[in-house]
C-alpha cells in the first residue's frame, strides 16, 4: 500500500459537507482526516485479495444487502473525518438507510455499522502505515460498532 499524504500544513480545515462537494477534476480518492484532505494510496494486490476473501467468507453468514466495500464512514471522534474501511457489515436498518443515499457514506446520524474491517499493511511502530492503521484508525473507528484488523 502506498502511504497516504496529508494536505499541507495551513491548508483550510474542511467540513464534511465541503469534503463531500470537493472535486479537483481528477479521479483521485481522498479521506477526510480532522478536516484535512488526505490522498489515498493504492492498495496492494495482497490487501485486495484478503479483503475479497473476507467478503466471501462473511457472505456465507451475512445477507449480501448488509455487506459493503468502498463505502465511507463518517468517524465520530475529532473534527470532520471520513474514512474508507475495506469492509462493513451493516444492520438491516443501516442497509435500508444507506440504500436511498446518493453517496455510499455511513453518517453519524445513521445506524452504526455492526463491523468495520480494515486490512492493514505490514509495518513497525513509528512507520506511517502502522501508526495510521493501528493507532489513528483504531481510535476513529472505536465509536463505530465493532472493529477488526
Amino acid at each position: 500500500m502506498t502511504v497516504a499524504k496529508p494536505a499541507p500544513r495551513g491548508a483550510a480545515c474542511l467540513s464534511l459537507e465541503d469534503y463531500l462537494n470537493y472535486d479537483d477534476g481528477t479521479d483521485a480518492r481522498y479521506e477526510l482526516v480532522d478536516g484535512a484532505l488526505v490522498a489515498m494510496g493504492s492498495e496492494s494486490d495482497l490487501n485486495n485479495r484478503i479483503a475479497l476473501f473476507l467478503l466471501m467468507a462473511l457472505a456465507r453468514f451475512v445477507p449480501l444487502g448488509q455487506l459493503r466495500n468502498k463505502t465511507e464512514v463518517e468517524t465520530p471522534l475529532g473534527r470532520a473525518s471520513s474514512r474508507y474501511p475495506d469492509l462493513l457489515v451493516l444492520s438491516e436498518l443501516g442497509a435500508e438507510t444507506i440504500a436511498g443515499e446518493k453517496r455510499s457514506l455511513v453518517r453519524r446520524s445513521m445506524p452504526a455499522p455492526l463491523l468495520v474491517v480494515e486490512v492493514v499493511s505490514p509495518g513497525e511502530p513509528g512507520e506511517p502505515n502502522y501508526d495510521r492503521d493501528y493507532i489513528e484508525k483504531r481510535l476513529e473507528y472505536g465509536g463505530v460498532g465493532d472493529w477488526g484488523v
